[in-house]
């Protein structure tokens, strides 16, 4: 990151392949371009872009209570995929508002299709970089909780520079949540786990809301090490003595990806942070 540590300074998230994301093909077919079609007018926010189509341009500003015509907490999701986790929570929780922050573009448009299923005027959504959306789009404290599941692995150990959760990361996540405010996170990944518990463990602006929990033979870490069920080399002396892991979240929905997961024999590692007042 530039001394800056502003992601519109960086020029490295306007190659090809960004530093946390690949982008995939945006071509839409079906329903998805169907309900494309009739709703993104209203629900897909159009900044304005300065480099890329997932750019946010200089002194944009997201203004929520114009958007969705109320003040009501502000949830924030970050890469959400086919919109399932999103669509559910706000089906629940019509008097909270959603913001889902993605850059694949079929991805936004299925959401869209769960939009309109559920009858959703508490959703809006916006093709863009999350670096930069924290960085300026968003106001400062304007977040109740965000959301990161199932962010990209990026397994291969010279690729760990492109996970989104890295030091600079959380401190653009602390600017945006309100003072008592949760970051949620979720990965089938053991590796990237302990990548983020570490990283918001050495952060004096949060407070991991379950620390000690799940340590030991409870923990998921103790599991896959022992077991080597993430294709590593066994170590059956292994435990996890640090824990910290929170219980699955129970306003998430169980999305294709990981049903997938767990068919697949991995397992979930759940982390919550409250940001400190």
């Amino acid at each position: 990151m530039p001394a800056s540590g502003r992601a519109v300074d960086d020029l490295s998230f306007y190659r090809t392949e960004p530093v946390s994301f690949v982008r995939r093909g945006n071509r839409l077919q079906g329903r998805r371009a169907d309900a494309w079609e009739r709703t993104s007018h209203k629900y897909i926010i159009e900044p304005p872009r300065d480099r890329s189509d997932t750019s946010v341009g200089e002194g944009y500003e997201f203004d929520q209570e114009g958007i969705y015509g109320r003040k009501a907490p502000l949830i924030v999701e970050i890469g959400s995929g086919l919109g399932e986790a999103m669509a559910f929570a706000a089906s629940e929780h019509r008097d909270m508002d959603f913001l889902a922050v993605e850059v694949y573009l079929p991805g936004l448009a299925a959401l869209m299709v769960r939009v309109e299923n559920n009858e959703l005027d508490n959703v809006r959504a916006v093709q863009a970089n999350a670096p930069e959306a924290l960085d300026s789009m968003l106001p400062a404290a304007s977040a109740q909780e965000i959301w990161i599941f199932f962010s990209d692995p990026w397994h291969k150990i010279r690729h760990h520079k492109r996970r989104l959760i890295k030091d600079s990361f959380v401190e653009k996540l602390e600017r945006v949540l309100v003072p008592g405010g949760i970051v949620r996170l979720a990965t089938d990944w053991s590796n990237y786990a302990e990548q983020m518990r570490d990283v918001f463990g050495a952060s004096d602006g949060f407070i991991n809301l379950h620390a000690g929990e799940r340590s030991g033979e409870d923990s998921n870490l103790t599991k896959v090490r022992r077991f080597g069920l993430e294709k590593d080399e066994k170590d059956p002396g292994f435990i996890d003595g640090r824990g910290g892991w929170a219980p699955r979240f129970e306003g998430r929905t169980l999305t294709g990806f990981e049903g997938k997961a767990l068919k697949a024999g991995r397992l979930i590692f759940d982390l919550a942070y409250r940001r400190v007042s």
